[in-house]
């Protein structure tokens, strides 16, 4: 069963226009069941295959011969030695478009190699696990639904067993992960202590990131922890919002917010098992406000964009959720898992919107109506945001 990804039109528009595509994104968010589906007559080969990575790694020259273009070549971090070799293949009919797919689920040092071979030559794209708009079948309108879609999470394995045991798949990811990905790029002594890292960010979502405080509280230097932070960040598990200062001169928070990029994950590392677990639970307007924030940054992903989101805090109280700056204007969220807005919830935006000029601050929550506050707020479902 195929379920039609967003990114499915930018990147074909892509393929017209540039040599080669790369596509990053976390494992199992159906990077090569994408690319499989989109380009049929491509050749398809994955280094997850030793036998495909040991010929790539002793000879590129002939693997490429092998394997001529149109070629999709999935988890390309594996053989970076491979780039300069795609590099003068392209170089060599530079006209020619759509010669070399790639993918990986190790963004920063694959961008390195991509960076220093591919310059130029190359889209990048980045797919995350779905969007509530992808997942067609998915009522953004009821509480218990968007409950239970954010213990399941949005990777797309749930949409293909939908009676798949969150609890189970989550631990097998989450240990799959560390084996496969943490240990090909560093070498993590104790994994039980990296595993109680992982719970004290979850503690931390949707909050500003004091990695000194977990540091501390992990018992590991800040210098590891900001290590086990990149290679969270590389392999695509969380996902650090920066505060918003263009303009500013006010005294303004500098720390990043953390996200989790899924969910499913998060509530996982919290022991959030069920719906009504969540909504009960003092994570629960973290969570929703994470997940809010990630829906906005797949939706401008699923464009083939750079999503402009950040967020706002000043030490004097201002507060903004949600800022998407679209160069000349800027809209601001407040986030509340809430079905009874009230006018206290928009104060801290309100007051933000007196120090910075937005087009409507707006406070996203779970209740349907639509509702202006005297302060200049207005109330929205947050499915409105879209």
């Amino acid at each position: 069963m195929y379920f039609h990804r967003g990114l499915e039109k930018p990147l074909q528009e892509a393929l017209k226009h540039f040599p080669a595509v790369l596509v990053t994104g976390s494992r199992q968010t159906g990077k090569s069941t994408l690319l499989q589906y989109v380009l049929k007559e491509y050749t398809y080969v994955t280094f997850d295959d030793p036998l495909m990575r040991n010929l790539a790694e002793s000879d590129p020259a002939l693997f490429l011969k092998t394997y001529p273009a149109p070629l999709i070549i999935d988890e390309i971090q594996y053989v970076p030695s491979l780039l300069p070799h795609i590099k003068m293949n392209i170089d060599a009919e530079r006209s020619k478009y759509g010669q070399y797919v790639l993918t990986g689920s190790q963004l920063f040092s694959l961008m390195k190699g991509v960076s220093e071979s591919l310059a130029g030559r190359i889209a990048i794209f980045q797919l995350y696990p779905f969007s509530w708009k992808e997942m067609s079948h998915a009522n953004p309108l009821e509480e218990l639904e968007v409950a239970k879609q954010m213990v399941r999470g949005f990777y797309p394995e749930f949409q293909v067993q939908p009676d798949l045991n969150p609890k189970f798949w989550h631990s097998s990811y989450l240990s799959t992960y560390i084996e496969r990905d943490i240990r090909s790029m560093r070498q993590i002594q104790d994994l039980g202590q990296f595993q109680r890292y992982l719970v004290l960010l979850a503690a931390r979502a949707g909050q500003l990131l004091n990695l000194n405080e977990v540091a501390k509280e992990c018992g590991i230097s800040q210098t590891t922890a900001k290590d086990w932070l990149t290679l969270l960040q590389t392999s695509s598990i969380v996902y650090l919002l920066e505060p918003y200062s263009k303009n500013i001169t006010k005294r303004i928070v500098k720390s990043p917010k953390l996200l989790f990029v899924d969910t499913g994950i998060l509530c996982y590392l919290l022991r959030i098992e069920q719906a009504e677990q969540l909504i009960h639970s003092p994570f629960a307007g973290h969570i929703f406000e994470n997940m809010v924030i990630m829906e906005a940054i797949k939706r401008f992903a699923e464009k083939g964009e750079r999503a402009p989101c950040y967020f706002y805090r000043t030490y004097a109280g201002a507060e903004i959720d949600l800022l998407i700056d679209y160069g000349s204007y800027c809209n601001a969220y407040e986030i509340k898992f809430s079905s009874t807005p009230n006018v206290t919830q928009t104060q801290s935006l309100a007051k933000a919107a007196k120090e910075l000029s937005f087009q409507k601050p707006t406070l996203l929550t779970m209740c349907p109506k639509h509702l202006p506050f005297p302060n200049g707020v207005i109330a929205e479902h947050w499915s409105a945001l879209f």
